[in-house]
């Protein structure tokens, strides 16, 4: 099947096999208008050139070899960035081919873009902008049925001054694989990319031991898994809170290390209920509006 795109309220919906796209931008209606179509006449040839370079980009990135593709390579240095971890290109796709369509709106006249790829969203801020983030507690629970407005559980915003643009969430709940036992981890990084590949690492550290927690080969729930016959989990059964601090603690632990590194800016970690927010290393905290309690985000 072909690229489609249709328009959705303002935005524009682009679909191609497994890439689910929105993208909306503010700004001046010839540039905005300019700039979509820009992103969905590249949109057109992204997924075709991925599966070209599939075996590669389903190799860890210990492997010398190096994607020829500009969305490959971007994958592939992402998540390189994490070695000696184990970890595949395929980490961070869906932000790094966000990031590839997100370029086509800095340009004059747009104000503000984003693109969200499931959920891994790329952002566009010229001076003076901003956008905001909205988290939803317990994905497990949203009824896609349901026409209603969405309320968020807790809300964030971003600057133009401030060095994200690229917000990504991963948690055993998700579409992705995950080793943890986090409902999400949502990480705010430079690029898209970059907290897509740190997002899955930060959600693979979230753990606890217990026998009750069922985990299964990724090969057996996914034939073509890039994890192949590694252990992914399928159920959370409800935790002790003892239980689900320790594996928070681990999870704030590792995203603290990466924070050091440069790797994230600020991270949000929920689990049944918990969660921990690692602020930025600054003097100015991020702007955050979180409720008592939260389960997974949504975005």
């Amino acid at each position: 099947m072909s690229a489609q795109r249709s328009p959705l309220d303002g935005r524009w919906h682009f679909n191609h096999g497994p890439i689910d796209i929105v993208a909306e931008a503010h700004g001046d209606p010839y540039a905005v208008a300019a700039a979509h179509d820009a992103a969905w006449a590249r949109f057109g040839h992204v997924l075709d050139e991925l599966v070209r370079e599939l075996p590669l980009l389903r190799l860890p990135v210990t492997d010398k070899m190096r994607p020829r593709g500009v969305v490959g390579q971007r994958m592939w240095d992402a998540c390189a960035a994490f070695s000696p971890m184990f970890i595949t290109p395929m980490a961070s796709v869906a932000g790094a081919v966000a990031q590839e369509l997100i370029a086509f709106y800095d340009r004059p006249g747009i104000e503000r873009a984003w693109i969200n790829n499931g959920g891994d969203i790329a952002l566009h801020l010229a001076p003076g902008h901003s956008a905001r983030v909205g988290v939803f507690a317990d994905i497990a629970r949203f009824d896609w049925q349901d026409n209603g407005i969405l309320t968020t559980d807790g809300q964030f915003e971003l600057h133009a001054g401030q060095p994200v643009r690229g917000v990504a969430t991963s948690g055993w709940r998700g579409r992705s694989f995950s080793l943890g036992i986090a409902d999400s981890v949502t990480v705010l990084a430079a690029t898209a990319a970059q907290a897509d590949a740190a997002a899955t690492v930060i959600a693979n550290a979230v753990d606890v031991d217990d026998g009750l927690i069922r985990r299964r080969p990724a090969s057996e729930c996914k034939d073509d898994s890039d994890l192949g016959d590694t252990p992914v989990t399928v159920d959370v059964p409800p935790l002790a809170p003892s239980q689900v601090k320790s594996a928070l603690d681990t999870g704030a632990i590792c995203a603290k290390v990466l924070q050091k590194g440069g790797l994230v800016w600020a991270v949000l970690i929920v689990c049944q209920g918990q969660f921990r927010l690692v602020e930025p290393l600054c003097s100015k905290p991020l702007q955050t509006v979180l409720p008592k309690t939260v389960g997974s985000v949504f975005a």
